[in-house]
């Protein structure tokens, strides 16, 4: 049966590392067989300036009921400063397809790209759990007396049982998939005593459902000063979704940059349901339209997607084939290369199809 993957283009470099993540999924295609079925989605800042529209019902539900995975490139334009449509799009594919578990790797795939004196690769190897449907981006809050030297602004952090539960029970199933032997689950009780002592309740209640996987604690300020002195102990961290955004773009420059990172936004307890794909290096506008953007994140988001899909190994033969490359320095600038976007794709596609 073919799998529907839903591509967003989206704004500023999305389009051009989606292109070039587009030309991977059509190699798997025509060259391996997969029965995948492209779907191109006119949606962005550009869709929303010419006719105002963010996120279709009609889009949303196909999505949902037709499609196996969802590409997403970027969302962002200055020319909407307010960002409403970005939000319709990904809080309807986020919220709306309840897909909690944000699931970001964070492995360097070359050395010289470990910034951290006397690491190499081999020592930048985790991966974080962050809740992706709670915290402080459910934008719940407001503003009173706005203007005024009284001006009162609040944002709210929801914390539920059911959606800490869910996304630590993730991390330690990854985990024991896995075969690591810790979880490390980060917060900031000893600030936010009521709404993170149900981290520290349930993190302790679902260890004991883990015999040989250790839960250990971190104050999420504490982790950011351990990832930087040696992130070698860390090897599954599961955290909020704020701190999850922060503690994520740290481990991105630990592994060569946000044009090395990629995502998987899933619903951890329904296997098959249907997930959303993105590289996390936002849509980065100084960039677009130059050549310049690295397309290294969108192929190793396509891995995920694939391994998503049942197709095994190949996320991995991605991974080798990205690592080859930047050890022969085919890549764009912000890794070491002097190439564009487009011959850093060539090249990588030529080594995967070897």
């Amino acid at each position: 049966m073919s799998k529907l993957i839903a591509l967003i283009a989206g704004d500023g470099i999305g389009p051009e590392v989606v292109f070039q993540a587009t030309r991977l999924l059509d190699w798997y295609r025509n060259k391996r067989g997969y029965d995948l079925d492209l779907w191109h989605l006119d949606l962005g800042a550009d869709r929303f300036l010419r006719d105002g529209t963010t996120y279709p019902k009609e889009v949303a539900d196909r999505i949902e009921h037709e499609a196996s995975a969802v590409l997403l490139g970027a969302i962002g334009d200055p020319r909407v400063p307010s960002l409403d449509y970005a939000r319709d799009i990904l809080f309807g594919l986020r919220f709306g397809l309840d897909l909690y578990a944000n699931i970001r790797p964070v492995r360097a795939l070359a050395d010289r790209l470990v910034p951290l004196k006397d690491r190499c690769a081999k020592d930048v190897n985790f991966v974080v759990f962050r809740e992706n449907t709670e915290g402080i981006y459910v934008n719940i809050g407001g503003q009173f007396k706005r203007g005024t030297v009284d001006e009162v602004a609040i944002n709210e952090d929801i914390n539920t049982r059911k959606g800490v539960e869910r996304i630590i029970v993730a991390a330690f199933e990854y985990a024991k998939a896995s075969g690591h032997n810790v979880v490390h689950m980060a917060d900031k009780s000893n600030a936010m005593r009521h709404a993170h002592e149900l981290w520290q309740r349930v993190f302790a209640e679902v260890a004991t459902r883990y015999p040989g996987i250790a839960g250990k604690h971190v104050y999420v300020d504490a982790l950011c000063f351990y990832l930087v002195q040696d992130p070698t102990p860390f090897k599954v961290i599961v955290t909020n979704n704020l701190f999850g955004d922060i503690v994520t773009d740290l481990g991105a420059a630990l592994q060569g940059g946000l044009g090395m990172a990629g995502s998987a936004n899933v619903h951890a307890s329904v296997p098959g349901r249907v997930a959303m794909f993105e590289p996390v290096h936002g849509s980065a506008p100084p960039l677009a339209g130059k050549d310049l953007a690295n397309p290294f994140a969108a192929f190793l988001t396509v891995g995920m997607l694939l391994d998503h899909l049942g197709y095994k190994g190949e996320e991995a033969r991605i991974e080798t084939a990205i690592g080859e490359a930047l050890e022969a320095r085919q890549c764009t600038r912000d890794v070491g290369g002097e190439l564009g976007t487009r011959a850093a794709a060539d090249a990588l596609l030529a080594r995967i199809a070897g």
